[in-house]
């Protein structure tokens, strides 16, 4: 594979009509600050301008997808939400062409709705999944909530919001999400095999099938999201929203108190 372009925070490699955005903050694990969301952006845009790249692959740097927003970036007034885009640039316009997540590790917050914003899923038998924003003061507020019901059983999908716990691959699987489910380690070998058999069909086909699919069969679109701003906006402002991420910082319990 060759590499494209390289930065510390996010990484690019092409081959063969494939490109391959890697989240590289392991030390975070690969939480999304400001600037890696502008990162990604970026690399959305250049799947889609290049006439020789056909499909993307989302994935993290050492074994984990993305643990989320960056909370300390977060407490210092950075967001990983980018106007019009979403969260990491990804949320609210992924890109026209398809784009698989490979999973490895944590998939949680955040990077949950980047995943479930991608058009097919690989993962680990090791991943995790879930939306803990209930954890922190929050709420999932990047597609998770509006997605999520249409890829999993209503119920299910309730009760990863209200508890914020977590979900595991197996899960994932028994309910239809995942394209494939592999050995550790596996996930970004395992998404470069399904994207060349993508790759292998006729260009048009492959783009006004993803659209059908995507837009029609289950839209996500912006009116949904005006709505869901207008019953979270309040979320975001409260004592509790600040206090959750505040705690996760300092590894300490939240104190809640309901304003």
């Amino acid at each position: 594979m060759t590499a494209a372009t390289a930065d510390p925070a996010v990484l690019t490699e092409s081959q063969s009509g494939i490109l391959v955005i890697t989240i590289n903050r392991p030390a975070v694990r690969n939480a999304v600050d400001g600037p890696t969301a502008l990162l990604l952006a970026a690399a959305f845009d250049q799947l889609d301008a290049d006439p020789e790249l056909r499909i993307g692959i989302l994935t993290g740097s050492h074994r984990n997808f993305s643990a989320g927003m960056d909370l300390k970036a977060y407490v210092g007034g950075g967001s990983p939400v980018l106007p019009g885009r979403g969260f990491g640039g990804l949320t609210e316009t992924p890109p026209d062409k398809p784009l698989i997540a490979a999973v490895e590790g944590y998939a949680l917050a955040g990077g949950f709705e980047m995943v479930l914003a991608c058009d097919l899923i690989v993962a680990s038998s090791e991943a995790q999944f879930g939306i803990p924003e209930a954890k922190r003061g929050l709420t999932a507020a990047a597609g998770g909530m509006l997605r999520l019901p249409n890829r999993i059983p209503y119920y299910a999908a309730m009760k990863l919001a209200l508890t914020g716990d977590r979900m595991s691959a197996q899960e994932a699987d028994r309910y239809g999400m995942l394209a494939d489910l592999v050995e550790p380690g596996q996930a970004l070998p395992a998404a470069l095999e399904l994207a060349a058999r993508i790759v292998a069909n006729a260009p048009l086909s492959v783009l006004y099938s993803k659209r059908i699919i995507s837009q029609i069969a289950r839209p996500t679109d912006a009116a949904q999201y005006e709505q869901q701003a207008e019953m979270v906006a309040h979320i975001g402002r409260s004592a509790d929203s600040h206090e959750g991420a505040l705690a996760f910082a300092e590894k300490r319990a939240p104190i809640w108190t309901g304003k």
